[in-house]
């Protein structure tokens, strides 16, 4: 089920970034810019076929999403048809068409997913707030927890659990407690202490149990005046919470959206400011100011790697969470095509407003230094990112 799930993730991930390419598309037929291609994956090219209007229909051996090929791509041009010749007006429903796809898409997800079971994910070990929420409308539906951390010499990574293993059950050898969340764990190590217990886990859809050894009382208080304190069990979890919403499933999403959105805009300044400082020790020879920067940088962003390992865990917790995912993605892609960087959707917009305020015409040559210093420094960012995320997973 995993593998299935994990495969859904992927094609709803390239179908993301075709339904920004189809709201490019729609937004320049309804302006009168003429659509050159639209292509499914990237080139290299393997298959293409004319429609009657004239657009290339392309099929690419890279399953990485799609694009839109428009006459005219350069402000400067100014042949009927192309997107230079059509208004500012125009320029701008184009650019933002697929913005407002992304965003829209993650808004209706969003909104299913409240009205039958949204995961709550932000918290305070994983974010430092809470996700919204309304709470007089929410309905608990499913609790997991689920180990993120392992306390390194404890009985936990003696019996061999691992982080991102669910607790299902602890049980000694007269009883059995149920674990649906981080108060039930810690309520069932304590009243456990010093005992040999079976635990129950499942990770990735596969259940296991293993014997662990529980710190009693007093080897927990003793360690409390060490350097290194131990739980009985040696686990920090997090609660995997499932809620449902009824009339308040829109409100729910749109509050949800705000809150995710500046929650991007902070990690992006702080991997900007990563990215800063791992170019500056690169250049002046510092490599612990490097090493540091990227990774600052890694750590606030996820390149393809970093998705692809979040779409396989996801998978492992099933369709819930994989829609979440793909709904929070969703959503960040909006977001980052808006910034102001060259070559990206808001880039464009506010090279070619600036030129219209300072009324310039851009040549093509400058159009495409400007585009391609973005796309410089976007891809500098993503290898950097792809590299660390490489490291960490791999």
């Amino acid at each position: 089920m995993q593998v299935l799930l994990a495969i859904l993730g992927f094609l709803l991930f390239v179908g993301l970034i075709l339904v920004h390419e189809w709201g490019h598309y729609l937004a320049a037929r309804r302006s009168g810019v003429e659509v050159e291609e639209f292509g499914l994956g990237l080139p290299p090219r393997a298959w293409g076929k004319k429609t009657k209007s004239g657009m290339l229909l392309s099929l690419n051996w890279l399953p990485l999403g799609g694009f839109v090929k428009l006459k005219g791509e350069h402000d400067s041009d100014r042949e009927k048809g192309s997107f230079g010749a059509t208004s500012f007006g125009g320029k701008t429903k184009i650019l933002l068409a697929g913005v407002s796809m992304n965003l829209i898409t993650g808004l209706v997800l969003l909104t299913l997913l409240a009205a039958v079971g949204i995961p709550k994910l932000i918290n305070q070990e994983t974010a430092g707030q809470s996700q919204f929420t309304l709470k007089s409308d929410e309905r608990l539906i499913s609790s997991q927890t689920m180990v993120y951390y392992i306390v390194p010499d404890s009985p936990a990574q003696a019996a061999g659990i691992a982080e991102r293993d669910i607790i299902e059950v602890i049980a000694s050898s007269s009883e059995s407690r149920k674990i649906t969340n981080g108060q039930d764990l810690k309520s069932a190590t304590t009243h456990f202490a010093g005992q040999t217990v079976n635990i129950t886990l499942k990770h990735g859809g596969q259940q296991k149990v293993v014997q662990a050894k529980l710190l009693s009382a007093a080897e927990v208080e003793a360690s409390q005046k060490t350097a290194h304190p131990k739980p009985n069990l040696g686990v920090a979890p997090t609660s995997l919470e499932v809620v449902r919403y009824s009339w308040s499933a829109p409100v729910v999403a749109v509050g949800f959206t705000k809150q995710l959105i500046e929650l991007t805009a902070k990690g992006l300044w702080h991997a900007l400011e990563g990215l800063g400082s791992a170019i500056a020790g690169l250049a002046t020879g510092n490599q612990a100011a490097r090493q540091a920067g990227q990774t600052q940088a890694s750590s606030q962003v996820a390149g393809p790697v970093a998705i692809m390992v979040a779409i396989w865990n996801s998978g492992s917790l099933g369709l819930n969470f994989l829609l979440m995912f793909v709904s929070i993605i969703s959503l960040s892609l909006a977001f980052i095509n808006l910034l102001p960087i060259p070559a990206l959707d808001g880039g464009r917009l506010f090279v070619i407003g600036l030129a219209r305020v300072l009324r310039v015409r851009l040549s093509a040559g400058v159009e495409e230094l400007i585009n391609g210093l973005g796309i410089t420094l976007i891809l500098l960012l993503a290898v950097l990112i792809t590299v660390v995320d490489v490291r960490r997973f791999f």
